[in-house]
């Protein structure tokens, strides 16, 4: 599948993973990817870590307004980035609708926390709400990219919109949810792309997040991407015979170390193909491979290799429409037709 085309699929795609996999990273790769294909995209921290900034060489954090990043090798559009926080949100939304004073009370004096109190979920709504305005915009980026939270709250940010239409009868809130809701269960407006490691516990994370998320939250899921592979080795058994036979000579101790070390990275492999071979039984996903970056700290460079990474990986997923299901179908999955359903709320 062409970038263009993948990336073209839906208005909005919302990156979410357990924390530590590399999903911040692989976002930011995503919005590169996009702008590469010609798509003007807005990159969309909604934690405000600092690390969207660091990617792309800018120091501290992303704002409310939007901030240009800096230009990337092959872009052909636009890549701007912005920090969406709930404070942030509910202070536009009163001053849009002629209540300046009343914002700037409320965010002087801690009130938001007040009623995020006693209306749970009403922070996850406003950064919704605020998200599905700018896709509606005039006019509005051509893809935007969301960071989502963490796995844990990712499913609790996406499902909120669902339980607040239940709990709420009429008013502004409900009008919020219903609108973040309609977002984010049309697959042509929104998808989710889950990120993993080759990694027993975050395999076993993503696998639940993803029956969560369609269960609970309605949402259609992407590609799920397999983060920080090792590139595959041909590894001799008797790392000290290769040797010889290369023309090096070892000292023993030389010799059981690089044996020792073969032998790990074959365990690392091994392991490795286990889990993404497990993933592909349990999650019928079509999988994005993007390799492990031997790097202590990311920054533009590495955020450019993750991007040619990422569009290698794409190019084997098959061409195909919207809403298709499993690597057959198309880069848009739907897990209700293997009859496995996680238990939801109000659900033995």
């Amino acid at each position: 599948m062409e970038p263009r085309a993948f990336c073209s699929q839906s208005n909005v795609v919302i990156v979410a993973g357990k924390g530590g996999v590399g999903k911040t990273t692989v976002a930011a790769a995503l919005a590169v990817t996009a702008a590469r294909a010609g798509l003007s995209t807005l990159l969309v921290d909604v934690e405000s870590t600092g690390s969207l900034a660091a990617l792309f060489g800018r120091p501290g954090r992303l704002g409310y307004e939007p901030t240009v990043l800096s230009p990337t090798r092959r872009a052909r559009a636009e890549i701007t980035g912005r920090s969406i926080s709930a404070d942030d949100a509910l202070v536009e939304y009163l001053d849009g609708h002629g209540l300046r004073r009343i914002s700037k009370r409320m965010a002087t004096t801690g009130t938001l926390e007040l009623v995020a109190t006693a209306v749970p979920g009403i922070k996850d709504v406003l950064v919704l709400g605020k998200i599905k305005q700018l896709e509606q915009a005039d006019p509005a980026p051509e893809l935007i990219v969301v960071d989502a939270p963490a796995a844990g709250h990712a499913v609790a940010f996406l499902a909120t919109p669902r339980g607040m239409l239940d709990a709420i009868g009429v008013g502004p809130i409900r009008t919020q949810s219903a609108d973040a809701l309609a977002l984010l269960t049309d697959p042509s407006r929104c998808q989710v792309l889950l990120v993993t490691l080759p990694e027993e516990t975050p395999v076993n994370e993503v696998v639940e997040t993803a029956y969560h998320l369609e269960d609970r939250a309605g949402v259609k899921l992407a590609p799920v991407v397999v983060n920080g592979l090792l590139t595959p080795l041909e590894l001799p058994e008797d790392a000290a015979a290769a040797a010889t036979e290369a023309g090096a000579h070892l000292d023993r101790d030389a010799a059981e170390a690089l044996g020792a070390a073969a032998a790990f990275r074959r365990r690392r492999q091994q392991l490795q193909e286990a889990q993404v071979e497990r993933l592909a039984g349990e999650l019928p996903l079509p999988q994005l491979h993007l390799p492990l970056l031997w790097a202590s700290a990311l920054g533009p460079a590495e955020l450019e290799s993750l991007a040619d990474s990422l569009e290698r990986a794409l190019g084997l997923l098959p061409g195909g429409h919207l809403g298709g299901n499993g690597p057959a179908g198309g880069a848009v999955a739907d897990l209700s037709s293997t009859g496995r359903s996680l238990p939801g709320p109000g659900r033995a």
